[in-house]
């Protein structure tokens, strides 16, 4: 049996970026993960200044991917890397993911998954052809009570699903930053680095997914609205979807980066026969439950509530109720279950339910369609658009 750390390398995510030292801390953050090489970043003197702050070995400090997978997987297998960090532009996910595939590398990958639906596709295709995992960092879906929420549908206390309300709501392109020398702002409004959507494909995304992470029901159709609100910006800052789901449960979603003064006001409320909830990201720890025929309840996080809440919920806490935990520990949740589901499957046993609930390649699927479908249906003239996969 192996006991040991799992060994990483990272694609991107050099000294000038902003995700990349995230999933650093969040892979970092139970001691289950280190990091052994990267190419973190496509200038050859960032890659190698960066690997120096990190104290990689200077012979696994790499200037770009396909050096690196390529050297990586010619090491024996006491010392290459297990699994390979992808978080470049949305533009630069799909070949490196299909390399490190092809060599047998497990991926975790930012997202969205692809820069297009039919990638993400041929994407899942290289997963089940290979049998290697693949963890998608959706975020939201790490938090113990989005998990909680999730058991709590699914056990029907709500009763049947009717309505849900996702927003995600931010300020931070409320101008035309990406002509003032901000690099996040420059590359996530490119049609050519980002997509065909600017603010739907970066959170509107992660409000869908919420959405169909907590009903448990699939977006069958929707009707969308896009704006283009800063003059002379290339793609969407604001928009609006109404969502029709399975089951006939309908849904309004709305994203905005133009809400001056907000920061990531990311909502959800769903609301049931019976009962709702409401859960906001900038105050996870709490989850707020009403009923038609009682008063409502406020559930907090925290490992001293293991008798109330479920395992999902509990098994990613980390401290005592009341001790703040936010988006580095969501982060840590999702590096944490795909460390222990991929040791698991290293040493030929079989992962915990609640390790394997984290993000993979069919979520990434469903956020490619996500966007696809909400650009198709802003450019068509019927009211409402069939959810196409």
């Amino acid at each position: 049996m192996s006991h040991r750390k799992l060994r990483m390398g990272m694609i991107g995510g050099g000294k000038d970026a902003f995700i990349g030292a995230i999933h650093r801390i969040a892979a970092n953050m139970d001691g289950q993960i280190e990091l052994v090489c990267g190419a973190l970043s496509i200038h050859k003197e960032t890659a190698i200044e960066s690997g120096h702050i990190l104290f990689l070995d200077s012979d696994r400090t790499y200037t770009n991917y396909e050096d690196m997978i390529s050297a990586e997987a010619k090491m024996p297998a006491d010392k290459r890397m297990d699994f390979v960090t992808i978080v470049t532009p949305n533009f630069a996910h799909f070949a490196p993911a299909m390399m490190a595939l092809d060599n047998g590398f497990n991926v975790v990958i930012e997202k969205p998954i692809t820069f297009t639906l039919e990638e993400a596709k041929q994407l899942k295709q290289k997963v089940e052809e290979t049998g290697l995992m693949l963890l998608l960092t959706h975020t939201y879906s790490g938090y113990p009570l989005v998990k909680e929420a999730r058991e709590i549908v699914k056990k029907g206390e709500l009763g049947k699903v009717r309505k849900i309300y996702v927003e995600y709501i931010q300020g931070w392109l409320s101008k035309l930053s990406e002509r003032e020398g901000n690099a996040q702002a420059a590359w996530r409004t490119d049609p050519k680095r980002s997509g065909k959507s600017g603010c739907m494909g970066d959170i509107g995304t992660h409000a869908a997914h919420l959405a169909e992470y907590i009903s448990g029901l699939k977006i069958t159709q929707l009707s969308a609205s896009l704006n283009v609100v800063v003059e002379g910006r290339m793609l969407d800052d604001d928009g609006a979807v109404l969502l029709r789901f399975e089951d006939n449960a309908t849904g309004v979603l709305t994203a905005s980066q133009i809400a001056v003064g907000e920061e990531n006001a990311l909502k959800i409320r769903i609301y049931g026969e019976h009962g709702s909830l409401e859960w906001a990201q900038q105050e996870p720890n709490t989850l707020t439950l009403k009923w038609g025929d009682k008063p409502a309840q406020t559930l907090r996080a925290g490992v001293n509530y293991g008798d109330r809440e479920s395992v999902y919920a509990t098994h990613n806490c980390r401290t005592p109720g009341g001790h703040p935990e936010g988006y580095l520990e969501a982060f840590g949740n999702l590096y944490r279950n795909f460390a222990l589901s991929l040791m698991a499957k290293i040493n030929g046993e079989q992962p915990k339910p609640e390790w394997l609930d984290f993000p993979g390649v069919d979520d990434g699927i469903r956020g490619m369609a996500f966007i696809e479908n909400v650009v198709a249906s802003n450019n068509s003239d019927q009211k409402w658009t069939d959810y196409v996969i």
